[in-house]
């Protein structure tokens, strides 16, 4: 299993990423769905754009795959063997996982991340989406988030590729960092397995190799 799981955006370790995915002319499929909730302008204009980008600047070959289009369809599953990776940009993680459950995205988790054969990387939601659980992100991302062809209800599992609760943007200059104290002290208080990772720091894991790479190190 390859992951590369940022606290922020690439993080300060984006050279890791390409020796991860190991191709300087790799093909990535880039996801957005975490921020589907936003408008068009922002969602395609503001984060998609920069997302590509970022991709792009490592020398990758980088196009948008948008998960609701294969929301209750087949065909996911093959359309993801087309790519070497794939990068999830931040936003809302309770989206996210919806997304990941209506697309039948735990199939490409089970079969192609689980396997190495694509790389899983991404930041902030894109994180905590393959923690074990979301019980605590409820202080920092709305729960009760809506968004066109997102079905209703609470999520609370995630996908459990890490076994512990990663804590994003800890002690950052970020405007989410001062609700990432009380999530803190929840996971405290109820004696959750927790890692912290301020904006830069990166966590990697190649076959059984797991690192925390930290800001600026």
């Amino acid at each position: 299993m390859k992951l590369y799981l940022s606290s922020y955006r690439l993080g300060d370790h984006s050279d890791e990423l390409k020796k991860l995915v190991g191709k300087k002319d790799a093909k990535v499929a880039v996801c957005v769905n975490a921020v589907d909730a936003a408008p068009d302008l922002s969602r395609d204009g503001e984060v998609l754009r920069r997302e590509l980008e970022d991709m792009k600047s490592l020398g990758f070959d980088a196009e948008e795959v948008d998960l609701r289009d294969y929301f209750n369809k087949e065909g996911l599953l093959e359309r993801m063997r087309e790519f070497d990776a794939i990068w999830l940009s931040g936003g809302n993680a309770f989206l996210l996982v919806k997304a990941f459950r209506q697309s039948g995205f735990g199939e490409v988790l089970e079969k192609l991340v689980k396997t190495g054969e694509l790389v899983y990387a991404g930041y902030s939601a894109a994180f905590c989406a393959v923690s074990p659980s979301l019980r605590g992100v409820e202080l920092v991302d709305d729960k009760d988030v809506e968004a066109q062809g997102y079905e209703a209800g609470d999520v609370w599992d995630g996908f459990g590729l890490i076994d512990f609760y990663p804590i994003v943007h800890f002690r950052s200059n970020h405007h989410e960092s001062d609700l990432v104290e009380e999530e803190y002290r929840y996971v405290c208080e109820n004696n959750i397995k927790h890692k912290t990772f301020k904006d830069g720091d990166v966590y990697l894991v190649s076959g059984g190799r797991e690192i925390v790479l930290n800001k600026d190190k």
